[in-house]
């Protein structure tokens, strides 16, 4: 019964000979590979524009200075993803590119690190994601954590189930998203250039000086 269960959750083992077979092409690596950036997209600006917001509306400028430093650093991280690449063509994650680099203990450090960061996406991405649904449907707000508890059970039964078999479910939402982030974008440079966009407007004089 139970290996029934199992075998239904997360699939048939896998034979050595079929590992081959679980490469992803570049459209599902994209799309399983950048969710994590993404994820940020979807929250990491609300979640600024909130903490700035218990400062004081003219604290808004400083969304701007922030955006600036968010964009340095993914160009730093493009920059060394792209180095990482060429040097390990055979694969090199932060653990294995610390130890051969600097040593054992600071591939621990690297590697402890992602773990961390791998639980504390999950649990933001997911409470981030609930927020969401409860926010368009505010019935469903008392029952918050059981439908977070829902998607963590339902993310780890994809990632039991491999590489290959999550990132074809999860293409499609991200490319969604991705979709929807450019048509929300197109929309909101027409209504600027059109006229219909809301303008507010902060006094010069509420703004946050230099000093």
């Amino acid at each position: 019964m139970l290996s029934s269960i199992k075998r239904f959750l997360i699939g048939r083992p896998l034979k050595s000979n079929e590992l081959g077979d679980q490469k992803l092409n570049k459209t599902k690596a994209l799309a399983i590979l950048s969710s994590d950036a993404l994820s940020s997209v979807a929250y990491g600006p609300e979640q600024i524009l909130l903490v700035l917001m218990t400062v004081g509306a003219a604290a808004y400028w400083y969304s701007i200075p922030i955006a600036i430093g968010v964009l340095v650093l993914l160009l730093a991280l493009i920059l060394s993803y792209r180095q990482i690449i060429f040097s390990y063509q055979q694969g090199g994650g932060a653990y294995v590119v610390s130890k051969r680099n600097l040593g054992m203990y600071p591939g621990l450090v690297a590697g402890g690190s992602l773990l961390v960061d791998y639980i504390l996406t999950v649990a933001v991405s997911v409470s981030a994601g609930t927020d969401a649904i409860t926010s368009a449907f505010p019935e469903l707000r008392p029952y918050n954590v059981g439908i977070a508890v829902l998607f963590v059970l339902f993310l780890t039964v994809l990632n039991l189930r491999g590489v290959t078999e999550s990132a074809s479910i999860l293409a499609y939402p991200v490319y969604l998203f991705v979709l929807a982030l450019f048509i929300l974008i197109g929309v909101g440079l027409y209504d600027i250039a059109t006229g219909h966009a809301r303008r507010t407007c902060t006094p010069r004089s509420a703004r946050p000086s230099p000093d």
